[in-house]
């Protein structure tokens, strides 16, 4: 555009330049037609003796005026084009900016009065402001004190659409699941929970359940009790899901810790028992020993009642934490069954292998009784057969999911299994197993397969039908909190798949680095990471990412100065490797943003090899994009486009601080770019790729 513009000038200078050279020919043929012979003659041969000189001269003239009609053609469209640039910024993104009043007279006018014009909009829009202001005011209160109510709230909320965006969080929310980077407006809700289990929630509110209670895993072992309500729009249709979040592991932490106080007790107690009665048995056998020797079985049967004292005692403390740590049936996927029953058997000492089901069924079970029962046979066939490996399987058979365990060795005959059934489970929701198995509808035996290897298997009963249709009582959102954007309902099937999006519909992380030094070829480091995330439009400084990082090197005092990081703040930080992968996991799902980001590119690239994580997603320059928007204008730092836009300079030299900015000045961009028709990303590509500054960035950083 910008050649085109330039190719433009020199030809009109040229034909300017051709006009007053024709006018010279016509004026000197005029002249020469007027003489006398002899005066031409004269006039020959002079012209002929200084022919070199008149046309060097005549070339020079030509030139001088070509160059002098384009500086002055130049000057004035260049003046116009800023004046009209300068416009738009006045118009789409900073309503307080003053016109350049430079150039020829006439365009120093038009400035003043737009600069007039635009005094009586902004004067206009104050008053229209503060009635708008005033009509709600009230509903501004009521807001603000749901969006109290929301962030303050104990219970763990989260609302998505049905793509799986979240579009309202609360602080709770993030608190339970401990990973700031998993808790975003716009970041996948299937981050947290699975796909099916929104399914299976949707099958299950289809059939008139009010919700839907199920458990899943996490990474990490955090074991979750998600409830499912979906969220219906004006035509009653599904538009996205309400989720109440519960923490379970620490139930389960209790409950093992309960159950390993118990058998410490029973062991405990036994032993003490056995000494205390085989003590008292030689007393009453032997009547005629010695009294040094009863004095002995005396003190025995006197340290063991003491030693049985004192761990009754520390029981008792200690099982006042225990109190009511008592566990509910959920509905769970096969797959987290055989893992919480994997973990219990391993905490026993069993060394398990999970054969992973192709098509798990749903089941509702006390998982945690559950896994005491199997806990509790796998302990039987250990000690009594030595059996010290099991394998899990679990199929659906009827109506009813299959839980197996095969093992190499002996089986228990029936009537030892039978004995095994009645025995006390500790921990459990029932006194035995079998009554537990009884409680779910289930059955449980022992025996063999075709190929002769022992198996145990207990029937479950499935989820389908477990919950008693009740009157489905729709789910109405009115508030609107602090961590919400609820713009994100109508916003569904949007991914970064293609350059042909438009800006409006993705999603942004704006980011900046500061390092040791400006050569990382050289072996300068990062040594903080600063970024913030934009959705829909907003830019969502709550959700912030900041990380200072250990560069394991010297931090120069003149890098200091600038940033105000020492090496002493550095120390004990995590490496780049750790950071890096916090910040991929932070900006995932985005397009990445950052000003003069070929330097930051850099340093992030040079990482790859040693760290594994590439940034494959797309990156947009706000220095290429000001230089696309502002062609004219000479200066693209990002003071100098914070000040043309309107945006306060704050933390500037601080990597979060400077992302801060550069959202701000990115966001009042985007308008500039659809006035002049870029609209896309791919298209705001392609403009920044083509920009003089562009090519300067290639040449410095590389692709």
């Amino acid at each position: 555009m910008a050649s085109l513009r330039q190719g433009g000038r020199w030809a009109l200078a040229a034909t300017v330049a051709a006009y007053v050279v024709f006018c010279g020919v016509v004026l000197s043929l005029l002249l020469w037609s007027g003489l006398a012979s002899s005066q031409r003659k004269v006039m020959s041969d002079a012209v002929a003796g200084q022919a070199p000189a008149l046309l060097i001269s005549g070339a020079l003239v030509v030139v001088g005026l070509v160059a002098l009609v384009a500086w002055v053609i130049g000057r004035y469209s260049t003046s116009a084009r800023r004046l009209t640039a300068e416009t738009q910024v006045l118009l789409e993104a900073n309503p307080e900016h003053q016109l350049n009043r430079s150039g020829p007279l006439e365009l120093r006018e038009l400035a003043a009065a737009v600069d007039a014009l635009a005094e009586r909009r902004r004067s206009a829009e104050s008053e229209v402001s503060a009635q708008i202001a005033a009509a709600q005011a009230g509903l501004e209160e009521e807001r603000h004190r749901l969006a109290t109510l929301m962030a303050e709230l104990a219970v763990a909320v989260l609302v998505c659409n049905v793509d799986g965006q979240i579009l309202l969080w609360n602080a709770a929310a993030r608190s339970v699941l401990n990973d700031e980077t998993a808790v975003g407006l716009g970041r996948s809700i299937f981050g947290i929970v699975d796909r099916d289990l929104l399914e299976h929630a949707v099958e299950r509110i289809h059939k008139d359940s009010a919700s839907s209670h199920v458990t899943t895993t996490l990474h990490g072992g955090q074991l979750l009790q998600v409830q499912v309500a979906t969220v219906q729009g004006a035509d009653g249709l599904v538009t996205g899901f309400v989720l109440l979040l519960e923490d379970l592991t620490d139930r389960i932490k209790i409950s093992t810790q309960r159950d390993e106080l118990l058998r410490e007790l029973t062991e405990g107690t036994r032993a003490s028992l056995g000494s205390i009665q085989a003590a008292i048995e030689t007393v009453v056998d032997y009547p005629d020993m010695e009294a040094a020797e009863r004095q002995q079985f005396v003190g025995i049967v006197r340290e063991e009642s003491h030693r049985l004292g004192r761990q009754v005692e520390q029981w008792v403390a200690e099982s006042t934490a225990y109190l009511g740590a008592d566990w509910v049936t959920t509905e769970m996927g096969g797959a987290d069954l055989l893992a919480v029953v994997a973990g219990a058997l391993e905490r026993e000492g069993t060394v398990v292998s999970v054969q992973p089901p192709a098509d798990p069924p749903w089941v509702k079970v006390d998982s945690h009784g559950l896994a005491r029962a199997v806990a509790h046979l796998a302990e039987r066939l250990r000690e009594q057969h030595g059996v010290d490996a099991l394998r899990l399987d679990l199929t659906r058979v009827g109506g009813h999911a299959q839980l197996e365990a095969t093992w190499t060795g002996e089986a228990p005959d029936s009537d030892e299994f039978e004995t095994w059934l009645d025995q006390e489970l500790t921990g459990g929701a029932a006194p035995n197993v079998r009554e537990l198995i009884a409680r779910h509808g289930g059955e449980v035996w022992s025996g063999g397969t075709a190929e002769g290897a022992p198996h145990l298997r207990l029937l479950l009963p499935v989820a389908e039908g477990g919950l008693a249709p009740t009157a489905r009582t729709p789910i109405e959102v009115h508030s609107r909190p602090e961590f919400y954007d609820f713009g994100l309902f109508d916003r569904q099937g949007i991914s970064l798949a293609g350059q042909d999006r438009s800006l409006s519909e993705l999603s942004y992380t704006v980011f900046d680095t500061e390092t040791t030094g400006l050569e990382p070829a050289a072996g300068d480091e990062i040594i903080s990471i600063g970024a913030v995330r934009i959705v829909n439009g907003r830019l969502l400084r709550q959700e912030s990412f900041e990380r200072l990082v250990d560069p394991q090197r010297s931090v120069p005092a003149s890098s200091t100065a600038i940033h105000k990081i020492t090496g002493e703040m550095l120390k004990g930080q995590p490496t780049i490797d750790t950071v890096l992968h916090a910040f991929a996991r932070y900006a995932a799902d985005t397009v990445l943003v950052g000003h003069n980001v070929g330097f930051d590119m850099q340093f992030l690239r040079l990482k790859e090899p040693s760290t594994k994580v590439r940034f494959t997603q797309p990156v947009l320059d706000t220095l290429l994009i000001d230089a696309a928007v502002h062609p004219d204008h000479e200066e693209h730092s990002l003071e100098a486009i914070a000040a043309r836009l309107g945006v306060d300079v704050l933390g500037r030299h601080t990597a979060l601080g400077d992302a801060f900015v550069t959202g701000e000045v990115f966001l009042r961009l985007l308008p500039l770019l659809q006035q002049r028709g870029l609209r896309t990303l791919g298209e705001v590509v392609e403009a920044s790729r083509t920009t003089l500054h562009a090519r300067l960035d290639q040449s410095m950083y590389g692709s």
